[in-house]
């Protein structure tokens, strides 16, 4: 069980602040993404929707001058801000305010590590998801265990245990039958 929940929170809690303080092994090269199709066209301001607007305003001024790649990820992520909801909106501000407190050598890791998954069979990061979500349903003692385990595992040790991680069909025994 340690296995699949150790992987799991490697590649998933990147931005979680424990993980994120724990060293790192060695990093892994990361495969290159495929080169795209085709350069974005520019995106015009005016075909931005009004909420858009609002959440890039402090770009309207400089908005022409950018790349176009830069401009389409711009509006992509707008528009997925005016769809979130108020909850969903804190929750990522605190992330991006925990990712702009790392250290850009840590800040490539974990891109490095997103990537590492992004490359992986839908499969596995099926189970790795369900991995996470299992330890994130684990009591804050148990999680602060694993964690401890892991920091305190040498880099051999840490990929022993990634490379052994259980089968995607794996589930964790249940809790010991206790006598009444």
């Amino acid at each position: 069980m340690i296995r699949a929940l150790v992987l799991s929170a490697t590649l998933m809690s990147a931005a979680a602040s424990s993980w994120a303080q724990s060293p790192a092994a060695e990093p892994t090269p990361v495969p290159s993404a495929p080169a795209p199709a085709a350069p974005a066209p520019p995106k015009a301001w005016s075909s931005l929707s009004a909420d858009q607007q609002k959440v890039l305003q402090s770009y309207q001024g400089k908005w022409d001058s950018l790349p176009p790649e830069r401009q389409q990820a711009l509006a992509t992520g707008s528009q997925r801000w005016v769809s979130m909801t108020p909850e969903q909106r804190a929750g990522a501000q605190q992330r991006f305010s925990q990712w702009r407190a790392m250290p850009p050598e840590q800040r490539q890791q974990v891109r490095q590590r997103w990537q590492q998954y992004r490359t992986l069979p839908p499969e596995r990061q099926q189970q790795l998801r369900e991995s996470y979500n299992r330890f994130r349903q684990m009591p804050l003692e148990r999680r602060q265990e694993l964690r401890r385990q892991w920091r305190q595992m040498t880099p051999e040790q840490r990929r022993h245990v990634i490379q052994h991680a259980p089968p995607p069909a794996f589930r964790p025994p249940p809790p010991p039958h206790r006598p009444r």
